[in-house]
């Protein structure tokens, strides 16, 4: 019911936008041209959004992913007419202001309409709309770790993993009647008959493997007949290396130059308020584990800056200036690490940096996990895929640096130049953060 809200709102939002800015610019004498519009873009709308997947289940999990592949098949959509328009030699019969113009008012009801509907969702059916259905087979059931899903024993409902068995196949697929997944949690050796039962689900299913658990692998590949573990994705390819390195540089310039005026001023107030330099140089791990010298601007008094990083800041911390204060919460006083993105020490999008002696809790980080130096196989960030999820600000507790690990070992195993600007862009809502003193 949700999908279908969500289709009929993107419908509503096309129609609406384009019959008032018809009805300004041209009058009720512009509504054949109206009619003709939306005949041929409301069809391509939701032909590109079903392709674009704005329709999916998994638009109600993430409010991101739910405005972006709306506002993205609207954007396609009309600059296919266009295109469409231009090569058939009529588009001197349609309004260029109105498709300026409706297509700019249509996507700014997508966005609160899916926005309304994604907080509507939550609010009702939760943080995921899926259904889920665990089945332990002579394994323990751990019942804090299944709150929110169906948890059932094999053994309670007659369910064996037989497939020559076909009762017992009868009422697995009953159990599975409605569900969006179904994962079996079984000792090793029952593990290939259990599949043999699952494949003849009409849903998804899994089983699961608690010895990976401790590898944590990145993704599953098909080599042949055999399949592998993929657990490291080693460094970009060189052509990715390219475009990567274009990016930083064209952004990072185009990023400097607006940024300026909040340099210059951020400058003369740092000055004003405290003796000592602007800009605060601190030595960070870097590509291939190697130190670099990382700018920043200095939120500190000089006094008792800590240039090694052996001190985590705290919140409320006295070291801090007003302005500092200030930049920090803003995230204003990372805006110096440009620099390093256009001399190449950095890059715009990656895991962040940290100090050598980077502790989380009492641990420095590699002494908690090992899998902490794989992170440098890419250039570090001004943001990363770890900030936008919510994972930034001091290491207080292990977990704190787990929990980055693995967004940064995700990132570095499914790079992309467009999963880069998603990054920056998501990076607009985080600025401001609890965790950013």
């Amino acid at each position: 019911m949700l999908i279908a809200l969500l289709a009929l709102a993107d419908i509503f939002a096309i129609i609406v936008s384009f019959t008032l800015t018809t009805y300004v610019w041209l009058g009720y004498g512009g509504m054949n041209q109206l009619a003709n519009v939306l005949l041929i873009i409301i069809p391509m709308y939701i032909v590109l959004a079903l392709n674009n997947k704005a329709y999916q289940t998994n638009v109600l999990k993430n409010l991101w992913k739910n405005v972006n592949r709306g506002v993205i098949a609207l954007l396609l959509a009309t600059g296919s007419m266009l295109l469409i328009l231009f090569f058939f030699k009529i588009s001197t019969e349609f309004s260029r202001v109105i498709f300026g113009f409706g297509t700019l008012g249509a996507t700014f009801i997508i966005i609160l309409t899916r926005s309304f509907i994604f907080k509507f969702g939550k609010y009702y059916i939760g943080d995921s709309p899926d259904v889920d259905l665990c089945i332990f087979d002579d394994i323990p059931i751990d019942e804090k770790r299944f709150d929110d899903v169906g948890v059932i024993e094999a053994s309670d409902y007659d369910l064996v993993a037989d497939p020559s068995d076909a009762d017992a196949v009868t009422r697995l697929g009953q159990l599975a009647l409605g569900m969006d997944h179904v994962i079996v949690y079984c000792p090793p050796e029952k593990r290939e008959s259990w599949v043999f039962m699952l494949r003849a689900l009409d849903v998804k299913s899994e089983i699961a493997v608690p010895e990976l658990d401790s590898i944590t692998p990145l993704a599953i590949k098909q080599r042949g007949s055999r399949v592998s573990l993929l657990i490291s994705a080693g460094h970009l390819r060189w052509d990715q290396g390219i475009i990567k390195r274009a990016f930083d540089l064209i952004v990072g310039l185009i990023a400097f130059i607006v940024a300026m005026p909040i340099l210059i001023v951020t400058a003369i107030a740092i000055k004003l308020e405290s003796k000592g330099p602007v800009l605060f140089k601190q030595e960070r791990i870097g590509l291939g584990n190697r130190l670099f010298t990382m700018y920043k601007f200095r939120s500190m008094r000089t006094d008792v800056a800590d240039a090694h990083g052996s001190k985590p800041t705290e919140r409320n911390d006295l070291r801090i200036t007003t302005v500092g204060d200030f930049i920090r919460r803003t995230s204003i006083d990372e805006i110096p690490q440009l620099f390093n993105v256009l001399r190449g020490s950095m890059s715009l999008v990656g895991p962040r940096p940290h100090v050598p002696q980077g502790k989380a809790g009492t641990s420095l980080y590699w002494e908690i996990e090992q899998r902490y130096w794989h992170r440098h196989c890419v250039k570090p960030g001004i943001t990363g895929l770890a900030q936008v999820s919510g994972y930034r600000g001091t290491t207080f507790v292990e977990d704190d640096l787990r929990q980055r690990l693995n967004s940064d070992l995700i990132y570095v195993a499914n790079w992309s130049l467009l999963n880069d600007i998603k990054i920056i862009l998501k990076t607009f809502a985080v600025l401001r953060h609890k965790n950013a003193f």
